[in-house]
């Protein structure tokens, strides 16, 4: 309804807590509403229920009436529960709400719905009604422990699981909510389980998670059992004794077997061997079981990546390690190498371990002198001056120090030359018995010296110095380099080397000049481009050879007395040899059968085409042009014409110049049957 008539109007409700005083609602008469509350309410509790004592006022609702409250019982309001009960009821004239169940536990109902009704006129017929709803909430209070929903907890972990993997979580129930269900896990009464495993609390779920805290071992312990406990947080003994605030289950974490590699007795080894030790001699042994319930044979090795030397053998059985070759500990003093142990069986399972072997010092090496000296001795050197201070070295490494000593050789004299000291601190000097050291007397000196040490057995070496007799410098210095030190070996002035020397650099560059000279003249010669040579065979046949090359762009000079030069070496001048040869038979036979056949002969007419071949063909010719010219001279008499075979070419020869003192010849033996290494071309 949105309105009313005079006093035909209705009650409102209006919830009033009851902590606050009663108020109207300031509503617009005749209007009806319903307005719902929510109150909290706390009470005591005992043994785990909340206890509110029956009539304990929860809230107050109130309700207006726009009435005349002082014209007869229209404004008159009774209360009365529609719903809610028996846990609550209402006053009908005040409207206030009380509890009227004694027992009301949070855990088993949080909420409850009170439906309140008011009603004018008393709540005669013929009157006006409202209601609404208040729901009542019940707040949590600490009045439930922790509480395990199983006697026992049983896991399982493998034997070979990392510390800090989680075996399996556990979880206690409380009923209670917020801070009041807040609780801490715990581990009791086995030690030695409590070391091996922790447990803590999940702060999400409230769970408690166990974990592994030491390695397990199935050969050791296969189970472990425990107890695990739960306590609140916080705790209220108004409503339950403190006991009753934590509550215990128990664990068992079972350990599961799984396949181990073998386990060595201890972490490493390690042992000392003379280097001396003969091969086979035993070092050491290592030892490695099976912790496993099979327990499988073991075989042992030396990892050959870490014993390059391979100085040491093992037993694959026992373990034993033993010397496999000469040792030296100047060479190796320390071998570290690993030992591999494998199962024998089918997954073969292996484990590793460290072995140092430390090599031992025995006096096995001679000391020496510690470099190459090479003393001296000047001219003016007085008796008893030191020339020498000598120091030396021992590779052994005796526990107690070197100790080197030096001494001569005995002989049966003394010698009158020199002498040595021994410092007592592994040095020596050397020292001169006399003064009258001379270079025109003696240029040099031998002194052995022994070096020996203190091992047992004491072992020396005998070093024979030289000593040179030494013009020496002002200050003391006896030059050991260059050219003074030269002529001082050489017994010779310096003047003298000095001009031997300069004869020597002299000679050295006469010679590079000449050299450099010549080198430019056959440069020269090279460069030059014409050569004319000229071969004449004397009697029927005549053969002129010209050579000619420009050496400028108008024309050709002709130079008869420059000599002939290659342009390139000949590759393959034997068998042109060979071939020249094949050309002077055939010249020689034709030469004599000459007088017998005229210029058109089919035999003369084939040789010109043969040797005009030979030159288009041959490709080792210089690069010139080349006139060779065949002339005959008739079939008159047996032994030929002795006559120029052209004037051009007899004017030629006779115009040629001084230079060439080589006359051209030719030999009449062919024609006579003389000897064919006679004949000249």
């Amino acid at each position: 309804m949105n309105g009313c008539l005079s006093s035909l109007c209705g009650p409102v409700m209006v919830l009033q807590p009851v902590q606050g005083k009663p108020h109207f609602s300031p509503y617009d008469a005749g209007d009806w509403h319903q307005l719902p509350a929510t109150v909290h309410g706390k009470g005591e509790k005992r043994n785990g229920w909340m206890d509110l004592k029956v009539g304990t006022t929860v809230a107050q609702v109130t309700a207006t009436d726009a009435d005349d409250p002082m014209f007869g019982n229209n404004a008159k309001l009774l209360y009365s529960i529609l719903q809610g009960e028996p846990y609550f009821s209402v006053e009908p004239k005040t409207g206030i709400i009380v509890t009227s169940w004694p027992d009301m536990d949070r855990e088993a109902k949080v909420e409850y719905l009170v439906v309140v009704q008011v009603k004018d006129m008393l709540g005669l017929s013929g009157g006006y009604s409202s209601s609404t709803t208040v729901t009542v909430s019940l707040t949590d209070v600490n009045d439930n422990g922790p509480t395990f929903q199983q006697l026992t907890y049983t896991f399982a972990v493998p034997e070979n699981a990392a510390v800090g993997t989680t075996v399996g979580r556990i979880m206690a129930e409380d009923g209670d909510i917020g801070i009041n269900a807040r609780m801490t896990y715990s581990l009791k009464d086995d030690l030695e389980g409590s070391s091996t495993f922790i447990i803590k609390t999940d702060p999400v779920t409230q769970e408690g998670v166990v974990l592994l805290a030491k390695p397990l071992d199935y050969e050791v312990k296969r189970q472990y059992v425990m107890a695990a406990e739960a306590a609140n947080d916080h705790v209220d003994t108004r409503f339950l004794p403190l006991e009753e605030f934590r509550d215990r289950t128990t664990l068992r974490v079972v350990v599961e077997n799984v396949n181990e590699p073998p386990v060595f007795l201890s972490p490493l080894y390690e042992w000392e061997v003379p280097e001396n030790a003969a091969v086979g001699t035993v070092v050491g042994n290592v030892s490695a079981r099976d912790t496993d319930t099979d327990n499988s044979p073991i075989r042992y090795s030396i990892d050959k990546r870490t014993d390059a030397t391979k100085a040491f053998k093992i037993d694959p059985n026992k373990g034993t390690i033993a010397v496999a070759k000469a040792l030296d500990r100047e060479t190796t003093e320390w071998h570290n190498m690993t030992v591999e142990a494998k199962e024998t069986t089918q997954n073969h399972l292996s484990s590793t371990v460290v072995v140092f072997i430390k090599v031992l010092d025995v006096n096995d090496n001679m000391p020496r002198l510690a470099r190459d000296y090479q003393p001296y001795i000047c001219e003016g050197t007085q008796a008893g001056e030191l020339i020498q201070l000598l120091s030396a070295v021992d590779p052994d490494d005796p526990v107690e120090g070197h100790h080197i000593y030096f001494s001569m050789v005995p002989e049966e004299h003394i010698n009158p030359n020199f002498t040595i000291r021994d410092n007592q601190d592994n040095t020596a000097g050397i020292v001169a018995r006399r003064s009258t050291f001379t270079r025109k007397d003696q240029t040099k000196y031998l002194l052995p010296v022994v070096v020996a040490d203190s091992g047992s057995p004491a072992l020396s070496s005998t070093t024979t110095l030289t000593i040179g007799v030494c013009s020496c410098q002002p200050a003391g210095h006896c030059p050991t380099g260059g050219v003074e030190a030269l002529a001082l070996t050489m017994s010779v002035s310096m003047q003298t080397l000095l001009g031997i020397l300069v004869c020597l650099a002299a000679l050295t560059v006469l010679s590079v000049l000449m050299l450099m000279v010549r080198r430019h003249r056959r440069k020269q010669q090279e460069e030059m481009g014409v050569e004319v040579k000229e071969l004449e065979l004397s009697g029927t046949v005549s053969q002129k050879v010209l050579y000619y090359g420009e050496k400028g762009r108008g024309g050709a000079d002709l130079d008869f007395c420059q000599p002939v030069v290659p342009l390139r070496p000949h590759p393959k001048r034997k068998e042109r040899r060979l071939r020249r040869e094949d050309v002077r038979a055939s010249i020689r036979m034709s030469l004599r059968e000459s007088h017998l056949i005229g210029p058109e002969d089919e035999v003369f007419r084939q040789f010109i085409l043969d040797r005009l071949a030979e030159a288009d063909q041959d490709p080792y010719v210089p690069p010139f042009d080349c006139l060779r010219t065949y002339a005959y001279e008739g079939s008159g008499s047996p032994s030929g014409s002795l006559s120029s075979l052209d004037s051009s070419s007899l004017e030629l020869e006779l115009e040629q110049p001084a230079c060439n003192p080589r006359p051209y010849l030719m030999r009449l033996t062919p024609w006579y049957g003389g000897g064919e290494e006679d004949t000249i071309f």
